[in-house]
């Protein structure tokens, strides 16, 4: 989250905060905006662990490129060593 949303944010959780403390908030409201965030929670979860998923797949490709580059390697040199 940028600074400029979080700073805000922070500033709007003060006004709701300061809102209960005075009793002019809604429970049911509250409850609402709670339920809101937990979607947002699994939401933003279910997307980073998709994301980590594709991340491992690459990185499982990249050593798997890698070991075929090094056996090409290999054989080069036990070739020039051959001539």
């Amino acid at each position: 989250m940028n600074i400029f949303l979080k700073k805000m944010m922070e500033w709007v959780l003060e006004k709701e905060e300061a809102a209960a403390k005075q009793c002019h908030a809604s429970p049911e409201e509250i409850s609402e905006q709670i339920r809101k965030m937990l979607l947002k929670k699994k939401e933003i979860q279910e997307q980073c662990q998709e994301q980590t998923k594709e991340l491992e797949y690459i990185i499982d490709k990249l050593h798997w490129i890698k070991a075929e580059a090094i056996k090409c390697e290999r054989k080069l040199e036990e070739e020039l060593k051959e001539d």
